[in-house]
């Protein structure tokens, strides 16, 4: 047996084995959700090398046809390819609530280091402000965003984002408190380590479990939420290829008679919020059973 063929049937063993750690942890319905969520961003990294037209450009003449050779979804109202608009617009309605996660995440996780870490009034005040905002439903901010600074994408992700804030700091803040109790905080202390350092080296590597599931969690309900502003026009603003825009416009087109915009749209939303709900609970369940 040669070397290359000794090599061949490792790798093999070892995608094997990849694949049977992944269906334990996350289960056959977790891999099911993380395929389907990969292949959708497979399609939206790609998209100008599979999408079959220029998402935003217009074709009176072909206005709302049905399913064709040269355009599998049909057109919409203005004679745009509604593939390629769905393949663009899930661009934007993965990174819009993934930015959003992000600093979300980001500025919960320092809020819950610092409260569990500080304790008193600092952790009261926190608390107070965490509160606050988790009162107030997420869509309602994004609102207030645009009515400020007007309808854009960037208002509408940084007004989301302080809303999920509490959601992520909430938890992680939870779990903090727990881990500073824990003996090998008092052994860092005793090693002469700095507050700084035990928080950033020992307590948020434990809570990072937690950390990752929270936002994962959230995610899904971000990508509602911002569809829901762009479905009412307050976010992502025509002629972009967006999700929330095409269940809008769909709507329209369905009431006279052409129902695949809003459908196709409408299931690639629920495809996406869907597999990240999937994932963020199994990972949740994963990293309880750690703790």
């Amino acid at each position: 047996m040669t070397s290359s063929t000794i090599s061949a049937a490792g790798m093999r063993q070892v995608r094997t084995t990849s694949l049977r750690t992944l269906t334990e942890r996350l289960g056959v319905t977790g891999v099911v959700a993380v395929a389907i969520l990969a292949l959708l961003v497979l399609l939206a990294v790609l998209a100008p090398l599979v999408a079959p037209h220029d998402p935003n450009f217009p074709n009176l003449l072909a206005a709302l046809n049905y399913s064709s050779a040269d355009h599998l979804l049909g057109t919409d109202a203005l004679g745009r390819d509604l593939l390629s608009r769905l393949i663009y617009g899930a661009r934007i309605t993965l990174a819009g609530p993934g930015l959003v996660i992000l600093i979300s995440t980001v500025v919960g996780t320092a809020l819950a280091l610092i409260a569990a870490w500080c304790g008193g009034k600092v952790d009261t005040v926190i608390s107070w402000v965490l509160d606050v905002l988790f009162a107030v439903p997420g869509i309602v901010f994004g609102m207030v965003a645009v009515a400020i600074f007007g309808p854009n994408l960037f208002n509408v992700v940084v007004g989301l984002a302080v809303a999920y804030v509490p959601y992520v700091a909430r938890v992680v803040r939870s779990s903090a408190l727990r881990e500073r109790t824990m003996p090998y905080v008092q052994a860092a202390h005793l090693q002469g380590q700095s507050s700084i350092g035990i928080v950033l080296k020992q307590i948020l590597p434990n809570v990072q479990p937690i950390v990752v599931a929270q936002a994962v969690s959230s995610l899904g309900f971000a990508v509602m939420d911002l569809a829901a502003l762009s479905f009412l026009g307050l976010g992502v603003q025509p002629p972009t290829a967006d999700l929330g825009l095409m269940v809008k416009s769909g709507f329209d087109s369905m009431m006279r008679g052409y129902p695949l915009e809003g459908i196709s749209a409408g299931v690639a939303i629920v495809a996406i919020v869907w597999s990240v709900t999937v994932i963020g609970d199994k990972l949740t369940s994963n990293a309880r059973s750690m703790g």
